[in-house]
């Protein structure tokens, strides 16, 4: 596997980070995960948005602009002779000394790592996921944006980790005001009477596969609406979904104890999952450009 690494390509075992980076140090630095499909590399665009949002939300200036590291992600792929992938991007605050003060980093480091990648959960998109509530809040807006990807997640892994105790295929967040947030890993969204209705990005990151289910819905005519759920709404919701990079559209129908609908994929998620299969199978921006 070959690894992009501040402007070089190496070998993986070659890719060594400093155990001073402040990335490895203190999760000081921000990552995004992103899909090639059929040599296409799918909503680049906004992912590097989103990468260089968050970058700027804490306060790190990436040592390459947006269309090199385009250029580099592309070069990674070839590389690795790979076009279907999960691709990540990391940028982290770079090599400092053992203190906290980033000003003591002079140069931020950037990563690309390419791998290929499967369905995230097997057979489960024709089963459904089974979620799990978990007593782990998501952090608050006010301490730490959950919009900035950042490399702390441990938030998420603690969520994770109470949900494979309680035997579930996806934690689900709530925030400290008691209202719906996200999946470990994915937004979530709720079917109720035809309609999908999803929380506010305010507590939840504004993912780039939620931003094309609502365009998808749209299309389809689906109606969708964004406002806080609770506990009951989650309950007696008709169906469940949940989407991300990795997981694309799932569908989740059992939540603590409780099936959702009819306790198999609903006819709306199966439109979505659909959808989204034909999108990505004819969009993107291309590997080998010329």
């Amino acid at each position: 596997m070959i690894i992009y690494y501040d402007g070089k390509y190496v070998p993986d075992d070659q890719a060594k980070v400093s155990v001073f980076d402040h990335g490895f140090l203190y999760g000081d630095g921000v990552f995004e995960g992103i899909r090639a499909y059929n040599g296409r590399i799918f909503r680049l665009k906004e992912h590097l948005d989103r990468l260089f949002d968050s970058a700027k939300t804490i306060d790190i200036h990436p040592p390459i602009s947006k269309e090199e590291l385009t250029e580099a992600i592309c070069e990674t792929l070839r590389k690795n002779n790979l076009t279907d992938a999960y691709i990540r991007p990391i940028i982290t605050r770079g090599v400092g000394d053992l203190g906290l003060d980033p000003r003591k980093c002079p140069k931020p480091s950037v990563i690309i790592i390419a791998v290929t990648w499967g369905a995230m959960y097997g057979d489960l998109y024709e089963k459904g996921l089974k979620g799990v509530t978990v007593s782990v809040r998501r952090n608050p807006a006010e301490s730490m944006p959950p919009n900035v990807k950042s490399l702390n997640y441990l938030n998420n892994i603690l969520a994770k980790i109470e949900a494979n105790y309680k035997g579930g295929d996806e934690a689900i967040f709530f925030d400290t005001n008691g209202y719906l947030s996200e999946g470990s890993g994915d937004n979530l969204y709720i079917v109720k009477n035809g309609e999908i209705i999803t929380p506010p990005t305010l507590n939840n990151l504004r993912g780039i596969t939620r931003m094309v289910l609502i365009e998808m819905a749209k299309s389809l005519g689906i109606t969708v609406k964004e406002q806080n759920i609770g506990y009951f709404d989650l309950y007696t919701a008709d169906e469940m979904i949940c989407t991300g990079t990795a997981a694309e559209v799932a569908p989740i129908t059992w939540v603590d104890g409780r099936i959702i609908g009819s306790g198999k994929p609903g006819p709306i998620t199966r439109q979505l999952m659909a959808s989204f299969k034909t999108i990505t199978e004819n969009e993107g921006y291309p590997i080998n450009k010329k």
